[in-house]
């Protein structure tokens, strides 16, 4: 147990709330109903958190005080939706009350518990309950009572818990969608990487309920467009006369500052040139996102996709036929071209089949990229369009997400690859050495035979592909593959392993003449 919070503590508090809020974040957006059901809610706060954690890591501050402060910038300066506005408000509020603080102990939390409180219901020009300001609220009311640091952290804790499993009851769209509200739920995730630095790693929040209907939540906003910018060189009449302004054209407003002269701003309006100009007139504008509530439901009512990375439109048809999204490219493209594809899917949760080892290396060095600002994206590995068709196979979109991408991945993995190429140079391989023109038999990307007869070849690969078993064998065919390819090998499989289920389907430009797959 800790006795007080100093700067390491802090330090570990923001790793563990930043690393719980990605392990939360699509449930949160699961159950976005309020104020507007775009599902958000927990990417808002994730990047919220990122940018909190950016600036700590920028600037490396080594007091309470500066950990604190350098935690309240960055969310501010990186707020994201209604919810980003008020997490920065309630960091500010930590901060403040903690500035001068070395060390703090249960009182000196307990007052900062209470600023946040305050702060945060500031922010909103139109407070509501049963949102976070009623966890947060509860938090601070939940520490009273104690000295001790791990009493008042648990007592925070515990009162946050219990309110948001409360906060159905106070508002009505959440009662109808069986959900509680996804700000509360965010605050409980940090505020339970708090109790776990201060209590040896004792966790109290619980897993977050998730509505029975597998469809977008529906809840609309009477506005179209959400409105966010930065504003500078202002001051707090012309911030309150701006946020007045702006509860002239919309809701869900918001002016909050950081202390130091800098201001987030967030409207639900129907006109951005206004809500633009009115900051124009308050102070210097700068970091403008809108962002339109149509594209977001669009996007949150295909919660997952699989995007299949392949070399030929031949082969993307393939793959979409069987549900997949495709990327027609060659590794040499496929680190400009991965995000935009990523976001054309439409889905927040996206699996990955590179199917070809040199794209699988560029694909995950995009997709890191492509996380810090957009949709989970996981790579299963797979070397070979065989072993991605293998895992799409296996794909059940209700399936809970883990175990699905666990049986893709197996399916890829229990795939055994072979492709046949023609030599372009002269080698030594590991069954000797192969000539300009020579037919090479690979397995698993090593070389296992060296022929002079393409369909002859054929065969003896699937021979010693299927020595160790095998129950399907499917191959993808060249364009310029010899006449009769296929057929042939049919014909040898028929007679030479009937037991044997055999696919083949032209694949058009592939970098092998041939490629098998045995599963």
């Amino acid at each position: 147990m800790l006795r007080t919070l100093d700067a390491a503590a802090a330090r570990r508090w923001a790793d563990l709330a930043l690393a719980a809020l990605v392990a939360e974040r699509a449930a949160i957006d699961r159950i976005n109903v309020y104020p507007v059901a775009d599902g958000d809610t927990g990417t808002n706060l994730l990047q919220t958190m990122r940018a909190a954690v950016a600036e700590l890591d920028a600037t490396a501050p080594d007091t309470l005080g500066g950990v604190l402060g350098a935690l309240a910038k960055g969310a501010l300066g990186g707020a994201c939706g209604n919810s980003g506005v008020l997490f920065s408000q309630a960091l500010r509020g930590v901060a403040e009350q903690l500035r001068d603080v070395t060390a703090a102990d249960g009182r000196d939390l307990r007052a900062a518990l209470a600023r946040a409180d305050e702060l945060a219901r500031e922010a909103l020009a139109d407070p509501v309950e049963g949102t976070v300001l009623s966890v947060l609220r509860a938090a601070a009311r939940g520490a009273a009572g104690a000295d001790r640091l791990d009493a008042v952290v648990h007592g925070a804790t515990r009162a946050a818990v219990d309110a948001l499993a409360a906060t159905p009851a106070q508002l009505a769209a959440l009662s109808d969608a069986g959900v509680v509200d996804a700000g509360g739920r965010g605050f409980v995730v940090v505020l339970d990487a708090l109790h776990a630095v201060v209590r040896d790693g004792e966790r109290l929040a619980p897993e977050v309920p998730l509505p029975g209907d597998s469809g977008a939540l529906e809840h609309e906003s009477q506005y179209e467009y959400e409105v966010m910018y930065l504003l500078g060189d202002t001051d707090q009449e012309r911030a309150a006369a701006l946020r007045a302004a702006l509860c002239g054209l919309g809701d869900c407003v918001s002016v909050v500052g950081d202390g130091a002269g800098a201001w987030a701003v967030h409207v639900h309006c129907d006109d951005i040139g206004a809500a633009i100009e009115s900051g124009i007139d308050s102070g210097r504008v700068r970091n403008i996102k809108v962002t339109r509530f149509a594209d977001q439901r669009a996007a949150f009512a295909r919660d997952a996709a699989v995007l299949a990375c392949v070399p030929s439109a031949e082969l993307g048809e393939l793959f979409a036929a069987e549900g997949a999204d495709v990327l027609v490219v060659g590794p040499e493209q496929v680190a400009e071209r991965f995000a935009e594809a990523v976001g054309t899917t439409g889905a927040a949760h996206v699996v990955v089949l590179p199917n070809d080892p040199e794209t699988a290396a560029l694909v995950e060095r995009a997709a890191a990229e492509v996380i810090d600002g957009g949709p989970d994206v996981v790579v299963v590995p797979t070397a070979s369009p065989v072993q991605g068709l293998a895992a799409l196979a296996v794909h059940d979109a209700t399936r809970r997400r883990a175990d699905d991408q666990v049986a893709m991945a197996e399916a890829a993995a229990a795939t055994r690859r072979g492709e046949l190429r023609i030599a372009d140079a002269e080698a030594l391989t590991w069954v000797g050495r192969c000539r300009p023109g020579d037919v090479l038999g690979l397995i698993d990307g090593e070389v296992v035979l060296i022929g002079d007869d393409v369909p002859t070849a054929a065969q003896d690969l699937a021979a010693r592909m299927l020595s160790t078993g095998g129950e399907l064998v499917t191959a993808l065919i060249h364009a310029e593959a010899p006449a009769g390819l296929a057929e042939g090998l049919a014909d040898h499989l028929r007679r030479s392993h009937p037991e044997v289920e055999f696919a083949e389907y032209p694949a058009g430009e592939l970098g092998a003449l041939l490629l098998l797959g045995v599963e």
